[in-house]
């Protein structure tokens, strides 16, 4: 009888869906994820989540939801902050790329959006990545162009249209950080 290694052990979302307690799986390794976010963090989240709804008001094919499961692979899901998700039928998670996607970042999570979701974001072709520093009240924008995310800038006080989403929607960075300016 062998001794079970780590790296023999490969979950999927059969197993997943089991779990108590907040999980991501990774090409079939189980992610912890960290206690609930700051408040900070659930205000910002709620925040972009206002805007961009008050942008969808006259698009009804496209929807905002916070902390939603993507199920890229049977054996890699994952759970955004905040999406943009267009002509999602399925109820329990999300089947296919949202348009936009938004990871608030924090000191225990900060490889894993900026490195592991970055990739895994950009190989499903998500069209435009954000990645919102907290600390700094400052957003990094990025836009798949072809197969590869093209950095659209930094962003702590402008808008951005996101000119190739199916409603066409802009967010501006001013109204987001607004509240948490001094």
């Amino acid at each position: 009888m062998g001794v079970l290694k780590l790296e023999d052990i490969h979950y999927t979302y059969d197993d997943y869906k089991l779990w108590e307690g907040d999980w991501e799986l990774y090409d079939g390794i189980a992610v912890a994820m960290s206690p609930a976010p700051m408040r900070k963090h659930q205000s910002l989240a709620s925040e972009i989540i206002y805007n961009i709804r008050e942008e969808l008001s006259k698009c009804l094919e496209c929807e905002v939801l916070g902390e939603v499961d993507y199920k890229v692979s049977d054996d890699t899901i994952l759970r955004p902050d905040v999406v943009l998700t267009c002509g999602e039928t399925n109820e329990s998670y999300l089947t296919k790329a949202p348009e936009i996607i938004v990871e608030i970042i924090s000191k225990s999570t900060a490889k894993r959006d900026e490195v592991y979701k970055f990739d895994i974001y950009e190989k499903e072709k998500v069209k435009y990545y954000i990645i919102i520093y907290p600390d700094d009240l400052r957003a990094k924008l990025y836009k798949l162009d072809d197969k590869k995310y093209d950095k659209q800038g930094d962003f702590s006080k402008e808008s951005y249209t996101f000119e190739e989403s199916s409603c066409g929607i802009s967010l501006d960075f001013e109204k987001v950080f607004k509240r948490f300016r001094g």
